[in-house]
C-alpha cells in the first residue's frame, strides 16, 4: 500500500511513517519545508505524482494561544481549513482515501459526558474553528475519510506536556498544575498503529481515539508523571504538585473544560483500543531523555 502523510517531520508524523514502514508499506512523508499545503496546485502536483492509495494528513497549526493573535488568524485558516481542503479536494478527485487528524477542540467543551463522535461541533476558539473547517472540507470532497480526533496528545519528536512538567520539575520543588480541564492523553506510537490500521479498512467515518484509562485532570496527569518519573531519578518523587483553577492561568485560547472522548466505536468497528494511558505514559518514559 502506498501512503502520503503530511506533517512527517512531526509528533504524530514521524511515528506514522515508521509504523507504515514496519508495516511493509510505502510511505511518503513531507513537512511544511518541503510542501506548503496552502498552495492548492502543488498540492495536488505532489499527491497525483505520488498517486498514493491513502493519504495520513498530520499537518497543522498546532499552536492554540498564537493561533488567537490578529495577525495570525488567516495564517492558521491557510492551514488548517483551505490546506485540508486542498489536500480533500485533490483525494476526491483521484479516489483515494483520505485520513485527517482532528481534536476534541472542535467541541465547546461544556458538561461532563463524553464527546461522541457524532456530536454537536462548536468550537471555542480560531484553532478549534479551523480544524472543524478543515472536517468540514473532508466530509464535502473526500467520499473515503476517516475523521480521527486526538487530544493531549505526547511524542518523542517536538515539544509536549510531559516534557514541559519533567523540566519544570528538576529545577523546582512546587508545581502549579490546573484541576478543571479533564480528558485522556493520546501517545503517538500508539494512535500511529490505529492510523495504519484504519487505513486497511474502508471503515470510514468520525471517530476518537485516545488512549484508555480514566479520565484526568492535568493535576492528576502531572501526579502520575511524578510518581513514573522517580524511578529514573528520585528528585521527581519530592516535587510537590498542587491543583490550581483555569482562571489563574489567563490565557489568549479558551479551553474546554470537559475534553473526555467516547472512543466506544473503535472497537464497535474492530479496531484495537490503544492501551491505558499510565502504560503508555511508562513506555515513553522509557524511550526518552530527561
Amino acid at each position: 500500500m502506498k501512503v502520503f502523510v503530511t506533517g512527517a517531520k512531526g509528533q504524530l508524523g514521524s511515528d506514522v511513517i515508521k509504523e507504515l514502514e514496519n508495516r511493509g508499506h510505502e510511505g511518503f512523508g513531507t513537512d511544511i519545508d518541503e510542501l506548503d499545503i496552502t498552495d492548492g496546485e502543488a498540492v495536488e502536483k505532489m499527491i497525483v505524482k505520488t498517486a498514493p492509495d491513502a493519504v495520513i494528513h498530520c499537518a497543522a497549526w498546532t499552536a492554540v494561544d498564537l493561533a488567537e493573535e490578529e495577525e495570525n488568524v488567516e495564517k492558521v485558516r491557510a492551514v488548517n481549513s483551505t490546506g485540508t481542503e486542498n489536500i480533500a479536494k485533490v483525494c476526491g478527485k483521484i479516489g483515494c482515501k483520505l485520513l485527517y487528524l482532528s481534536t476534541d477542540y472542535v467541541f465547546d467543551g461544556q458538561g461532563e459526558r463524553p464527546w461522541k463522535p457524532d456530536d454537536e461541533r462548536n468550537p471555542l476558539n480560531v484553532y478549534g474553528m479551523t480544524k472543524y473547517e478543515g472536517e468540514l472540507a473532508v466530509e464535502k470532497y473526500a467520499d473515503k475519510s476517516y475523521i480521527v480526533r486526538i487530544a493531549w496528545v505526547f511524542g518523542k519528536n517536538g515539544r509536549n506536556f510531559i516534557k514541559t512538567m519533567l523540566n519544570l520539575g528538576k529545577n523546582r520543588d512546587v508545581l502549579t498544575v490546573v484541576n478543571d480541564q479533564i480528558g485522556t492523553p493520546t501517545y503517538t506510537y500508539d494512535l500511529s498503529r490505529l492510523l495504519v490500521d484504519m487505513i486497511e479498512t474502508d471503515k470510514y467515518g468520525r471517530y476518537h481515539a485516545t488512549n484508555e484509562g480514566e479520565y484526568i485532570s492535568w493535576f492528576d496527569f502531572t501526579k502520575e508523571i511524578m510518581a513514573q518519573a522517580k524511578a529514573y531519578d528520585p528528585k521527581y518523587g519530592s516535587v510537590k504538585v498542587l491543583p490550581v483553577s483555569s482562571d489563574q492561568y489567563p490565557a489568549k485560547a479558551k479551553r474546554p473544560s470537559n475534553s473526555r472522548m467516547d472512543r466506544s466505536k473503535l472497537a464497535e468497528n474492530g479496531f484495537r483500543p490503544l492501551p491505558p494511558w499510565q502504560d503508555a505514559l511508562a513506555r515513553y518514559l522509557k524511550e526518552i531523555d530527561f
